[in-house]
């Protein structure tokens, strides 16, 4: 059975519904949380996921918010404290991405930086901001950031991705000496992990799983482990921790 060292506690998942962020939620509310699983478009995965937080021993809801947005983000944050009174732990998971060569910067446009950099590093900022004055009211809060190895290896879906996560990487840091003592900002940084993000790139998958001394690929759930980790571990600030089975230590 597992334990229930998180009962009552509250965690806000971005992009809760699929993938990483499902992981995350379905870890939360594992050990007892109430979990506010965040989506954007994905409804009915979202709103799957939250029943099955509740399935697992906690609590769980779907709340639409576009983490580009600020004015979503507040919301999002406002329903949570409203249905349960506190926020404890935020994951940003939300993440999106535009597959493109290195060498086509013409498939760059506006409207991709736009895109990519609005949810992925904006997003995270907008959500931070918006937990922040429940975490400090509380006397504590744990932020854990979705980066991704691709912010530290160019091995990312696109150029726009890798900067926007080496800014999430480099914003975690600061944040862990601007919010504390009360909030810790820690990030994860995962390698190839089989979502559907990743859907029908047996290649990639094969000759990654051949260079990973695990020899296997990474799942969400291997992503969640460390999320967990970091949210709970009282004494960790402003680490990036690398989820790659490693891949990359050659």
């Amino acid at each position: 059975m597992a334990v229930k060292d998180l009962q009552d506690k509250v965690a806000i998942v971005t992009g809760g519904g699929t993938g990483i962020g499902r992981a995350c939620a379905l870890a939360f509310a594992a050990r007892g949380a109430r979990v506010v699983v965040n989506y954007s478009r994905s409804r009915e995965d979202a709103e799957a996921t939250a029943t099955e937080c509740r399935a697992a021993g906690g609590d769980g809801v779907a709340v639409q918010a576009d983490v580009a947005h600020s004015a979503d983000v507040d919301r999002l944050a406002a329903h949570a404290a409203e249905q349960w009174g506190r926020i404890d732990f935020l994951v940003n998971s939300a993440g999106t991405t535009k597959f493109a060569a290195y060498d086509d910067l013409d498939a760059l446009t506006d409207d991709v930086w736009d895109d990519i950099l609005g949810v992925n590093l904006k997003g995270v900022f907008f959500a931070c901001r918006a937990v922040l004055p429940h975490m400090r009211r509380a006397g504590a809060g744990s932020i854990v950031n979705v980066g991704s190895i691709s912010a530290i290896r160019p091995v990312g879906s696109s150029i726009p991705y890798m900067a926007s996560k080496a800014a999430v990487h480099s914003m975690t840091q600061s944040m862990a000496v601007a919010l504390g003592p009360e909030v810790r900002v820690n990030a994860v940084a995962p390698g190839f992990i089989e979502t559907r993000w990743h859907a029908g790139r047996d290649e990639a998958a094969r000759t990654t799983l051949e260079r990973t001394p695990v020899k296997r690929n990474g799942t969400p759930e291997d992503v969640a482990e460390a999320v967990m980790y970091l949210a709970t571990a009282s004494f960790v600030t402003g680490e990036i921790v690398v989820v790659d089975g490693g891949r990359f230590l050659a």
